[in-house]
């Protein structure tokens, strides 16, 4: 319903979409409030790279996890990006991309994400 009504707008007329400032995003190309299925498209690898990332720096030594506490948190990881996948809204998906790459910045730093993945 939406797209149609963006569908017979001029692009000169459409709004650029703001980026975060602390990470780099990709321009959504065709939606202006909701995500077209182009958008989607040209974020999936993006999202399947974050999300193997994630999984995988769940591993490190660094982080103070038995057996049991690693294999929580990659299902609780697993939970947040098939909630995520539902999301449409093109400035939601920014923010859950800025949100995972935060995340990951710290894992690899050895930390764990405050206030993410239910610490």
């Amino acid at each position: 319903m939406y797209e149609k009504l963006y569908q017979n707008s001029k692009p000169s007329s459409r709004l650029p979409i703001q980026s975060n400032p602390i990470v780099t995003t990709r321009k959504m190309a065709k939606g202006l409030i909701w995500a077209s299925a182009e958008d989607l498209a040209r974020n999936r690898g993006r999202v399947l790279s974050l999300y193997r990332q994630i999984l995988r720096s769940l591993n490190s030594p660094d982080l103070p996890f038995n057996f049991a506490a690693r294999l929580a948190k990659k299902a609780e990881a697993r939970a947040i990006f098939v909630v995520a996948a539902e999301e449409r809204s093109v400035h939601n998906i920014e923010d859950l991309i800025g949100t995972g790459e935060y995340a990951l910045s710290l894992l690899k730093k050895g930390q764990i994400p405050k206030y993410s993945l239910s610490s």
